[in-house]
C-alpha cells in the first residue's frame, strides 16, 4: 500500500527552526521525487520545495529560499524538510506529496500530483 506519513510539526516562535519528515511506504524514494506543498489559512495550497534522489532540490515558493532546504534519505525511505528562520507567515498546514517522476519539475501544479499525506501543522508565532 502506498503511503506518506508527515511528521515533525508544532508551534515555534519566530526565528526557530523545525525539521518535518516524510515517511513513505509501498514505493521507493530511489525513483520517485517528493514535494512539499503547504497550505495557509484561507489560501490555496502552494509548492515549497521539490528534491529527487541525488537530492538536488528546486525551490518553488521564493519566500523560503535559502532559509528551507529538502533531502531524501533513499536507505530510510524518508524525505525531510528543515525550516530555518520561521517567521509566522510560514503558518500553514505541510503536506508531502508525489507525482512518480524522477526529476523536480519547473512548476509544482497540484492536479499533477495523486498521491499525498495528510499533513502536518506548523504554527510560527510572533
Amino acid at each position: 500500500q502506498v503511503q506518506l506519513v508527515e511528521s515533525g510539526g508544532g508551534l515555534v516562535h519566530s526565528g526557530g527552526s523545525l525539521r518535518l519528515s516524510c515517511v513513505v511506504s509501498g514505493f521507493t524514494l530511489d525513483y520517485s521525487t517528493i514535494t512539499w506543498f503547504r497550505q495557509a489559512p484561507g489560501k490555496e495550497r502552494e509548492g515549497v520545495l521539490c528534491v529527487d534522489r541525488i537530492n538536488s532540490a528546486t525551490v518553488y515558493a521564493d519566500s523560503v529560499r535559502g532559509r528551507f532546504t529538502a533531502t531524501s534519505d533513499k536507505a530510510k525511505n524518508t524525505a525531510y524538510l528543515q525550516m530555518n528562520n520561521l517567521e509566522p507567515e510560514a503558518t500553514a498546514v505541510y503536506y508531502c506529496a508525489t507525482n512518480w517522476n524522477n526529476k523536480c519539475t519547473g512548476t509544482a501544479q497540484e492536479a499533477d500530483f495523486y498521491t499525498w499525506g495528510r499533513g502536518a501543522q506548523v504554527t510560527v508565532s510572533s
